[in-house]
């Protein structure tokens, strides 16, 4: 009888703890939309076209009296959401630990990112204010939910188990991304059927980005739960921004291991960010193609992406996640390589060029997070995964500055591509001096059999 009670305990917990991950999928799948639809296709142009309509006769626009072209407002206001990310992201990686509350600091996240989105609906004429406004409070909402969401892992995955379910939950991500695109494309692309103007169609697609992040967040908020802090004092303050990032860059300088991953993390992943940054820059001044060929290439990454993770998450299974990583970053050496050859005029070649990222890209950054999460101290999930979350939205700017400065030394964006390069060969050399398995041990956690 009491072995059939363990038993019975065992199947209960890992019933339990599958129901949880199916509810975490969820969150990928809520807030993906608002970085595909929102950031990467529709709010920039539109953006720069409201803060045109503002300026004034030399083409400027001048929030709090401050004069900024209107062609940078939305790189500017993007930047500034980044900074407040990092303000926030400490403070509340701490918090969350050492309160044991991540939902409500979740779910005051993800609706603070969903109403601001939603509230784009109402950017329209020289509005170009209220745009920023909305953009800094969505970005910044998105970064620090994505971080205190990613602090789940550990939590609700065996060691065994965190490859495959952090590459499941980066393919409900981009499976989202690209559903909402298509229905979004089609309703930008067909406007006038639908009785709107193009302004009013992005206007549209803009806020369903937000409603989509609102309704699909109440998944996770309904199967994660919240645990009772471990590792550390409850209740201890937590200082203001930066010094709870310096305090937490302390407390991580020992376990040297693990920060030698975040800086291997740190290198590679910012080649990762700029190739995704850079990819249409590329396609349309060096190799000549037009808006609807980069759309299409956008919805082809976020498809494959979805086969990619899920193909990674199983190699790794079979090969360990640092060895798939390495793997990984040579295919990204070699689509570069590739591309610096791509003809121009030539857009069957650009989509062989997206398919090889779209494989590579899921992959790559969830078997990232997976592996980082064995190298957390327990009790210190959500403060060590700020760090992680500002390795990856808020230190990338390395890769835009060395591809800027390459094509303004040698007028080439064909140099400028291949010079990213450098990041995944040194990214590379980094990551393979990590003993993982000591880095594991040392941070307190169980070693999986293969890692």
């Amino acid at each position: 009888m009491g072995t059939d009670t363990v038993r019975a305990g065992a199947a209960d917990e890992a019933a339990e703890r599958r129901r949880e991950q199916r509810g975490w999928y969820f969150y990928d799948w809520a807030c993906s939309v608002y970085s595909t639809s929102v950031l990467t296709v529709f709010l920039g142009p539109y953006l720069t076209s409201v803060a045109k309509n503002a300026a004034d006769a030399d083409g400027y626009v001048h929030p709090l009296g401050i004069p900024v072209r209107a062609g940078s407002f939305f790189a500017y206001s993007v930047s500034l959401s980044v900074i407040v990310a990092v303000l926030v992201m400490p403070l509340v990686g701490a918090a969350a630990d050492r309160g044991g509350r991540k939902k409500p600091l979740l779910a005051a996240a993800a609706y603070t990112g969903a109403a601001a989105t939603t509230g784009m609906f109402f950017l329209g004429g020289d509005r170009y204010l209220l745009g920023g406004v909305l953009l800094v409070v969505a970005n910044a909402a998105q970064s620090v939910g994505t971080m205190l969401y990613n602090s789940y892992l550990p939590q609700i995955a065996l060691p065994e188990e965190r490859d495959a379910v952090s590459s499941k939950g980066w393919a409900f991500g981009y499976a989202a991304g690209a559903l909402v695109l298509v229905v979004n494309l089609v309703l930008y692309m067909g406007h006038d059927s639908f009785g709107l103007s193009e302004s009013a169609a992005v206007r549209v697609c803009l806020a369903s980005a937000g409603l989509w992040w609102g309704a699909f967040a109440l998944i996770p908020l309904r199967r994660l739960r919240d645990r009772r802090p471990s590792g550390r004092e409850a209740g201890e303050p937590t200082a203001p921004g930066f010094r709870q990032l310096a305090a937490t860059v302390r407390d991580m300088r020992r376990h040297p291991l693990t920060l030698a991953f975040l800086l291997a993390y740190l290198i590679y992943n910012d080649g990762i960010q700029t190739v995704i940054s850079q990819a249409s820059v590329y396609g349309s001044e060096e190799l000549d193609l037009g808006q609807s060929t980069l759309i299409a290439a956008v919805l082809l990454v976020q498809v494959l992406a979805v086969a990619g993770a899920l193909a990674l998450g199983r190699l790794a299974r079979t090969h360990g996640a640092k060895r798939t990583i390495l793997g990984s970053l040579v295919a990204w050496a070699v689509i570069l390589a590739a591309g610096y050859f791509l003809p121009a005029g030539a857009p069957v070649w650009f989509f062989v060029l997206a398919s090889g990222i779209g494989l590579v890209l899921g992959g790559s950054q969830a078997l990232s997070r997976s592996l980082f999460s064995h190298l957390v101290p327990p009790g210190k999930e959500a403060e060590y995964f700020s760090a992680y979350e500002m390795s990856d939205r808020g230190m990338s700017w390395l890769g835009p500055l060395l591809f800027g400065i390459t094509y303004q030394l040698t007028g080439s964006y064909r140099d400028a591509i291949i010079s990213l390069v450098a990041f995944f060969v040194i990214g590379f050399a980094l990551l393979a001096r990590v003993p993982v398995r000591r880095a594991i041990s040392d941070a307190g956690n169980p070693v999986p059999e293969r890692i």
